[in-house]
């Protein structure tokens, strides 16, 4: 694949980066609940998941965040667990691509309807094309790509890649 932003070997590193920078903002936390966007967003959030799982004791409670990213506002948001669950707890909201910032604006928006000790984001890769002002607190990396190209992320067993198209 010619077109190759991040290898395997490239992703597992920067997940672990970003693992240990939530680690660093939260390390007075009990709990820190790791909302997952449905989709790559989900695959990315277990993964962090997983380190945070090894570097600190605290609970790291995994979320899905569901929507039609298509029409977000038509369709609402969804989480996985209950909005008293994460009440005043910190929370990272979580992307695989940054893009417009649609899915992530309405991300934000849901949990801003409830009180919480913080809330971060989290993105692989920031294509710096937003429409809403929002941005990623913990990013992997951050490309300038035309509009007409497309950053796909593939997330399988020993072979993740990012690659443009």
């Amino acid at each position: 694949m010619d077109n190759k932003i991040l290898s395997h070997e490239q992703i597992q590193h920067t997940v672990r980066r970003i693992a240990y920078q939530i680690y660093e903002a939260n390390v007075e936390e009990e709990e820190i609940v790791i909302a997952g966007i449905d989709g790559g967003g989900l695959q990315f959030a277990k993964k962090l998941q997983a380190i945070l799982q090894k570097i600190t004791q605290a609970k790291i409670r995994l979320c899905k965040m569901s929507m039609d990213k298509a029409n977000p506002l038509k369709s609402g948001v969804q989480t996985s667990i209950p909005e008293k669950e994460y009440e005043n707890k910190s929370v990272v909201l979580v992307d695989d691509v940054l893009n417009s910032g649609t899915t992530l604006i309405y991300g934000v928006h849901h949990f801003l309807k409830t009180p919480l000790k913080q809330l971060k984001t989290a993105v692989l890769v920031n294509r710096n094309h937003k429409k809403y002002p929002v941005k990623a607190d913990f990013k992997g990396i951050s490309l300038s790509t035309s509009l007409q190209e497309h950053v796909h992320v593939e997330f399988k067993v020993k072979n993740d890649i990012v690659y443009l198209d």
